[in-house]
């Protein structure tokens, strides 16, 4: 991982910038190495802080029962420069990213890679004031600290049935806090009725109050209000109220005069690639090809960042890049440090038959989360050497469950 100042003279090479260092942006770059040790290319990764954050352990640095970051000198490609720097703009028409710091990086072809984070819904009143917005690293921060400050006992509402709300519910009960899950609809609406009944069960053993099919109208200071289906409203005692009810995407696209969907994603061919420039290539969670996106998750997030840096070297080659196709093998939330629901997917994200639950699926979603670094770091090693499902047409219909965007797995 190079982090020398930016030098202003004319490079010799092809100038690809990357936007974002989470997992797509992270595998992207690594991808490019090859090419930059070969003098093909030079590569800059814009990302906003200075450590890698693994996201699907979030809940688990919030909690205290694990870490979510790492030194990115342990899975950035050395041949790859890190600017800890936040991109404002891009100035498609002069191809240049517009950094916070007054600086601009030039690009021959870019990744746009920005991710997600998370989203307050406009229908709880004093949510931005009271609670916790969950879906990144400073939000995660402030909750640990607001954690250690306040009794066991105390209250604790977790707003949002998906997989993020499960695992804050499950990793704060475990750790013997007393909480509260609503959920809007039914909980886990992704998974298939004999996941469900699994989930709901091992969250209630581990003492979590789950209240279904209810909303919540307002968040104070310690008090939530909630909504149920025939329009009775309570106020509920919640000292902590920690809101994981989705995800949104960064404005930067929309702001570049860019292209996208109705929450924001960068609006891209079959290819990844921006329909209003062929210099810009989308990558993760903020990408929407042929304007459906796959489900925001780490697990699209492995196989579009390859493809992202796959389709720039195609390009650099002179050559037609393939078409995306990512395929989906399982959706899974960790309840706890010693229980998880794997429910396995059909290719197109919709729950199959098969369900893993107890240990053995704790055992194996520690694996997928260890998996996603190692799989970094041999991108790191071996440029080419993450798997590609790319070059196969998709049905283009949203898949069940892929708009909720609650899962983080």
């Amino acid at each position: 991982m190079n982090t020398t100042p930016h030098s202003a003279e004319e490079p010799t090479a092809p100038r690809i910038v990357v936007i974002g260092g989470g997992y797509a942006g992270t595998l992207a770059a690594n991808r490019l190495g090859a090419a930059v040790r070969a003098g093909a290319a030079q590569v800059n990764l814009v990302n906003p802080r200075p450590h890698f954050v693994h996201r699907i352990r979030l809940h688990q640095w919030a909690t205290g029962t694990g870490v979510a970051d790492a030194e990115y000198g342990t899975v950035l490609a050395d041949d790859v420069r890190l600017v800890v720097d936040t991109a404002t703009r891009i100035d498609v028409a002069a191809g240049r990213v517009e950094l916070a710091s007054g600086e601009s990086l030039p690009y021959d072809q870019l990744i746009y890679a920005v991710g997600s984070t998370g989203r307050a819904p406009v229908t709880i009143d004093g949510v931005a004031e009271h609670g916790f917005v969950f879906g990144d690293w400073e939000v995660a921060q402030e909750l640990r600290g607001h954690l250690a400050t306040t009794a066991p006992a105390s209250p604790t509402t977790v707003i949002g049935g998906g997989f993020t709300g499960i695992e804050l519910a499950a990793e704060l009960a475990e750790a013997g806090r007393t909480v509260r899950l609503v959920c809007r609809g039914p909980l886990a609406p992704a998974f298939g009725t004999r996941a469900r009944r699994i989930a709901r069960r091992t969250l209630r053993r581990l003492g979590v109050e789950i209240i279904e099919d209810h909303r919540v109208a307002a968040v104070a200071a310690d008090t939530v209000t909630v909504v149920g289906p025939d329009g009775r409203m309570q106020t509920l005692p919640s000292v902590t109220s920690i809101v994981a009810a989705g995800f949104g995407v960064p404005e930067l696209a929309a702001v570049s005069g860019l292209r996208t969907d109705p929450i924001g994603r960068l609006l891209a061919d079959e290819t990844l690639t921006s329909i209003d420039d062929p210099r810009i290539v989308g990558a993760g969670d903020a990408v929407a090809p042929s304007g459906v996106p796959f489900r925001m998750s780490c697990q699209a997030a492995t196989q579009l960042g390859p493809h992202a840096a796959d389709t720039v070297l195609a390009r650099l080659r002179g050559e037609a890049p393939a078409p995306v196709s990512v395929a989906f093998v399982g959706q899974c939330t960790s309840l706890g440090r010693h229980g998880a629901v794997i429910q396995g997917t059909h290719r197109d994200d919709t729950p199959a038959r098969v369900v893993i639950s107890g240990r053995t699926g704790a055992a194996l979603k520690e694996l997928v989360c260890r998996s996603v670094i190692w799989s970094l770091r041999m991108e790191k090693r071996r440029p080419g050497s993450s798997p590609s499902v790319g070059g196969q047409e998709r049905v283009l219909e949203v898949p069940a469950g892929s708009t909720a965007s609650e899962g983080i797995i």
